[in-house]
């Protein structure tokens, strides 16, 4: 499909891995191929309106997770239930949290993270140059808003295009 791969997958047996920036359904496919690929497996939450027949056997098998939206407090505890109790999970999550253009990002993986102490990677797919990957590892603090401003100048620095550029917002 002409995408360069850009990094192997998360060493660590836990972590979440950033997805930025998300415009398009197609970036999960884009996700899972690359993922897959390099020999990962990652799982995505997805909004369980998708999970009709005969898609959503299809994106279960694909490492899609339904997720209820509607209660953003309890997904992030169920999440967080999860990855406590499994021995090996990469969680992708796009922190815009829809495929439409939005300058505040959510911040439940700061919470899943934080809760659970897994890594955070800056996971990417550029579809102006067509490259994919994890990139880089970022520590996390305590101050949520303060990461979530950093890690969001990281993503404006690295000058990636959306399948619809105009749905994403760097600054």
């Amino acid at each position: 499909m002409g995408w360069t791969v850009d990094s192997e997958p998360v060493p660590e047996d836990k972590c979440i891995i950033l997805g930025v920036p998300h415009t398009s359904a197609w970036d999960f496919v884009i996700s899972y191929l690359y993922y897959t690929s390099v020999g990962g497996k990652a799982y995505v939450m997805i909004k369980k309106e998708f999970f009709f027949w005969p898609i959503g056997g299809l994106l279960r098998k694909m490492g899609g997770l339904p997720v209820d939206r509607k209660n953003a407090a309890s997904l992030v505890l169920s999440v967080i239930h999860e990855m406590n109790k499994e021995e090996k999970v990469h969680l992708a999550i796009a922190p815009e949290g829809t495929r439409k253009a939005i300058k505040r990002w959510k911040t439940g993986f700061h919470t899943i993270a934080k809760q659970t102490g897994v890594p955070v990677y800056l996971g990417y797919f550029d579809w102006g140059t067509k490259h994919v990957g994890r990139g880089e590892k970022v520590e996390l603090t305590d101050d949520a808003k303060a990461d979530m401003q950093r890690i969001q100048k990281i993503y404006e620095g690295m000058h990636l295009t959306g399948k619809h550029p105009k749905n994403y917002i760097t600054h």
